[in-house]
């Protein structure tokens, strides 16, 4: 079964889109592959980082609302979140990239 991923509560056609450039296909596959393992082909495919995006798929994942999470399981969030965008970015690549977008060397993505 191809289930879209926009029919996971919180996730619309943007989040959809950046999982498809990631090579995640369906909301089973989604599913099966999990967050932390999602999130890491989001950022290796030209997703920026930002701890709401991982925060609202792995609330999404759970079936929960985006903003339920609080306190120590938020603050635990945020320390995976580090991890992963850590092990996933080459931040000199990243650095590069940034000055020669900002000196307009690059296309915007």
């Amino acid at each position: 079964m191809n289930t879209p991923i926009s029919s996971i509560r919180n996730l619309g056609p943007a989040y959809e889109e950046a999982c498809h450039r990631a090579g995640i296909s369906s909301a089973e596959d989604l599913r099966a592959i999990g967050a932390d393992a999602a999130y890491a082909k989001l950022l290796k495919t030209g997703t920026r980082p930002h701890f709401i995006g991982y925060y609202v798929l792995v609330m999404s994942l759970q079936g929960r609302p985006w903003n339920d999470c609080k306190g120590k399981e938020k603050k635990e969030l945020r320390q995976r979140f580090d991890e992963i965008k850590a092990s996933s970015i080459d931040t000199h690549q990243a650095a590069l990239e940034a000055t020669l977008d900002m000196i307009g060397v690059v296309a915007r993505k």
